[in-house]
């Protein structure tokens, strides 16, 4: 029984690692997207406003 345990408390422990990598790597991707789109936005802020 004790083994059992120790197997699926393994495993979650696992994809609970997994998961939290991809929501790092999700996480740092979205910031970087979204600061260099509002770079673009305040460089070509000029064209804009009349």
């Amino acid at each position: 029984m004790e083994e059992r345990t120790y197997k699926v408390l393994g495993g979650t422990g696992a994809l609970n690692i997994t998961f939290g990598v991809v929501s790092i790597v999700v996480g740092l991707t979205a910031g970087v997207l979204l600061i260099i789109s509002g770079a673009k936005l305040l460089g070509s802020r000029r064209n804009v406003i009349i």
